[in-house]
């Protein structure tokens, strides 16, 4: 029987922290050998496409433990570990970053859907209303401030040096650009709406703010090729990627309708499915983790 756990206990996650990046052969998924469930990580285990996904897998025959986190940082680490055997809530060049910061080797073993980044607002209903000078917010995190930072470009509301890239900072705005832009966690820029003219907000936290995906007053299009880093993915140590067990999750998640029509729903519509090849998949996080490192030198 699956189960969801809401939260690791602190000191777990304390330890997990502490001992990212050495996890050894021995903490390899042993397929057949174990009676444990397998434990997969993700954030919103609450969204009712995973009670979908844990009847699926049951159905397969697979005992599965769904732990619940809600900080994106941590996942990683406890994968790294073994406190988890697989996790899913992030894209390859978040994956990329984690690898080439924390001197890891998770690999990608199936992609879900790419989700567009979009800029939202509940104060104005264009880009073009916001006025110069306004503050707009953008995650803090290494990965998605860039690309929110893109976003804006995009927009029309900064202008970021030499065009802008996968690592963008707050620091390469162009002087004379439209709007002032302030970092937060992820997690609070949903919430900063009622004060900032507009935000770059995941998916994940707009039911907070009662918005859906639509509502973006400008968003990244997430069918163009170049958008493959995107893609979000399941993760395994690079151990486990031929592990049979763990690859039939990803064919179960990619198979069953239900699933991905919660999602869909789950999305407000704006997630662009994918059956990316798993070595398309480390191929492109191959090459994303080359040009992180380049720009890192």
């Amino acid at each position: 029987m699956a189960r969801f756990t809401r939260a690791l206990a602190p000191l777990v996650i304390l330890g997990a922290l502490a001992t990212a990046g050495c996890a050894g052969g021995d903490d390899s998924v042993a397929e057949g050998t174990s009676d444990d469930p397998i434990k997969l990580g993700v954030v919103g285990a609450s969204d009712p496409y995973w009670a979908l996904y844990e009847t699926a897998v049951e159905d397969a025959g697979i005992d599965l433990e769904i732990v619940d986190f809600s900080d994106y940082a941590l996942l990683n680490p406890a994968l790294s570990d073994g406190e988890l055997d697989i996790n899913q809530f992030q894209h390859i060049q978040y994956l990329a970053d984690y690898n080439v910061h924390n001197d890891d080797d998770l690999q990608p073993i199936g992609a879900t859907a790419i989700y567009p980044l979009g800029l939202y607002s509940t104060q104005y209903d264009s880009v073009d209303a916001i006025p110069d000078g306004a503050t707009v917010v953008v995650p803090n995190d290494t990965v998605n401030q860039a690309r929110g930072l893109l976003v804006l470009q995009s927009a029309g509301l900064i202008s970021l040096k030499d065009g802008g890239n996968a690592t963008s900072t707050l620091q390469d705005i162009e002087d004379g650009s439209r709007v002032e832009v302030q970092a937060l966690q992820a997690d609070l820029t949903v919430t900063s709406l009622s004060d900032a003219a507009a935000a770059i907000v995941n998916n994940d936290f707009l039911d907070s703010a009662g918005l859906e995906g639509g509502d973006a007053l400008f968003a990244d299009d997430p069918s163009d090729p170049s958008a493959l880093p995107y893609v979000n993915v399941f993760a395994v140590r690079s151990a486990d990627v031929d592990n049979e067990t763990l690859n039939q999750l990803v064919d179960i998640y990619q198979s069953t309708q239900d699933v991905l029509d919660a999602v869909q729903e789950q999305s407000g519509g704006t997630a662009v499915f994918s059956t990316t090849p798993r070595e398309d998949l480390q191929a492109s996080l191959e090459e994303t983790e080359k040009a992180i490192s380049e720009l890192d030198k």
